[in-house]
């Protein structure tokens, strides 16, 4: 008997090594000062111009998303998604960044498999401007079944404690910018794939007309990284917080910026939902309130500025190519015993509706 004969394949797992390797280089940034391999990863941080450095780190999956793309035998999204959502957890408060690592667990190593996954993670890593700067793939026959793995990322970034986004200046009248997403993004699988395999009896591969694409290529979507079309909105100063629409969605997180005494009402008539969602309600029969609990509905980041800012952070927003961007609330004050987030019509400032997500 030997480790081999026990499922662990030590030369598969120094393949994956070697790859990782090559893939990672390319997302190094001039901060990095060791290479994949070593037992921790090197960096030293460019602070110039900042006069109070925070790091700030944040830690995520990619959930049950990962069932698709076994099924669909995809690897190299998932990658994406993950640093993209990590990113954007990170850039909620002002912070850019600098390097990230991965965990990638399976039962028995594919090195192709593997590689395709880490493939992901540095092309995230690249969009982002972070490099990936270390990690971990661990084999753990009989944990795992073989063909399915688990991922997670671990992010690190850089703000000036001065310019950090917590939502403290945040008063009744204030506006909210909705920013679209792609798709599911990488919350509420569990009921999409509920509904999707297990009721309507679809498989990846099946063509969906009100989708007009598959279900594999719809769930599978990437899930959008924010950094370059909110970080120049972020310097002009206009911004008091930021959301992001993950598990939870609009019910749960836009309460996370928000400080006492104040709330969130939502119009969901300034946007338009893409198709998966109301096909995901219809064939559900999920009710409305659950959709915007569960999902994001069409928007995956809400950005809260002041009133008089709205025009200003819109134009912004469009600039950089964000031309779904859309004014789709406000805040106002808390009533005692009410939800934090109400939908229903609001009057905004101007003409400046957008259809967001169209």
């Amino acid at each position: 008997m030997d480790y081999k004969a026990a499922g662990v394949d030590i030369d598969a797992g120094m393949e994956v090594v070697e790859r990782v390797k090559r893939l990672a280089s390319s997302t190094f940034t001039d901060g990095v000062l060791s290479d994949i391999g070593a037992f921790g990863g090197l960096f030293r941080p460019e602070l110039s111009g900042m006069d109070d450095p925070v790091l700030v780190a944040s830690a995520d999956g990619v959930g049950t998303k990962l069932a698709v793309a076994f099924a669909a035998g995809v690897h190299t999204t998932v990658g994406v998604d993950l640093v993209n959502h990590c990113v954007n957890d990170i850039l909620v408060q002002g912070a850019r960044p600098v390097f990230f690592l991965d965990y990638l667990a399976t039962g028995r190593l594919s090195p192709d498999v593997s590689a395709a996954v880490i493939e992901g993670i540095a092309a995230g890593c690249r969009q982002n401007g972070c490099a990936l700067l270390g990690g971990e793939t661990a084999e753990m026959p009989g944990f795992y079944a073989d063909g399915r793995y688990d991922l997670a990322g671990f992010v690190v970034g850089l703000v000036d404690r001065a310019r950090i986004i917590d939502g403290r200046s945040i008063v009744p009248g204030d506006v909210l910018v909705g920013l679209p997403s792609s798709g599911l993004h990488t919350n509420g699988y569990s009921l999409a794939r509920r509904i999707l395999f297990d009721e309507l009896g679809l498989r990846v591969d099946s063509v969906v007309e009100a989708l007009d694409c598959t279900v594999g290529e719809e769930l599978l979507r990437t899930h959008r990284s924010y950094q370059s079309a909110v970080r120049p909105v972020i310097e002009t100063g206009c911004v008091k917080a930021i959301a992001h629409v993950t598990g939870g969605g609009l019910t749960d997180n836009v309460p996370r910026v928000l400080p006492e005494g104040c709330a969130a009402v939502i119009d969901p008539q300034r946007w338009t939902v893409p198709p998966i969602f109301d096909f995901l309600r219809e064939r559900g029969e999920v009710p409305v309130e659950d959709m915007y609990r569960t999902f994001n509905m069409g928007v995956g980041l809400v950005v809260i500025c002041g009133r008089d800012d709205a025009h200003r952070v819109l134009s912004k927003l469009i600039v950089c190519g964000e031309i779904g961007a859309a004014l789709i609330g406000a805040v106002a004050e808390a009533g005692a015993g009410r939800s934090r987030v109400a939908y229903a019509k609001v009057d905004l400032p101007g003409d400046t509706q957008a259809a967001c997500g169209a």
